[in-house]
């Protein structure tokens, strides 16, 4: 299964739609305006909640949260002592961890879980710019969560390289 983003940088209060590789709309990613932390929701074609992601408040690194039906899904945040950067763990309430490497940034990352690919984020095999691809590798693997996963990464990181660049001055 492949699906198509446009590549805007994610901001309170952005929306955009996920297209299947047919061109059609599957997902919309609902930014929320007016919220102290920066809010999302991923939602089906006729509207549905089917997840929600969220920045988690007054935590010493950067985190997403990401619910589903009200209820905590996955906690998201840069992997502590990693030599990569560009390294996330996705931690799943059941226990369940996801890793997640590569060039967030340039859109070239992949999920695994526990050494096995679970899908592939990039912008090599697309010709359309500023788009990036979700190729989800594993049939029963639920695509509206590693989709919600790669919106938060590339999030995260650009949220980084911003406070980064914001220091540098």
């Amino acid at each position: 299964m492949r699906f198509l983003v446009r590549d805007r940088l994610l901001g309170i209060g952005d929306d955009y739609w996920i297209e299947d590789e047919h061109g059609r709309k599957v997902f919309l990613v609902d930014g929320k305006a007016m919220r102290l932390r920066d809010t999302f929701e991923l939602k089906d074609t006729q509207g549905r909640v089917l997840i929600d992601i969220r920045q988690k408040m007054f935590a010493l690194r950067d985190t997403m949260l990401i619910e589903r039906a009200g209820e905590p899904l996955a906690r998201i945040r840069r992997k502590r002592l990693s030599l990569l950067r560009n390294h996330y763990r996705v931690s799943l309430v059941e226990g369940t961890e996801l890793d997640v490497s590569g060039k967030i940034l340039d859109r070239e990352f992949a999920v695994e879980y526990d050494g096995e690919l679970l899908a592939v984020i990039s912008r090599r095999w697309l010709h359309v710019r500023e788009t990036y691809g979700v190729d989800v590798v594993r049939d029963d693997a639920d695509p509206a969560l590693l989709i919600a996963v790669a919106v938060c990464v590339i999030h995260l990181a650009e949220k980084e390289r911003e406070d980064r660049e914001k220091g540098e001055d």
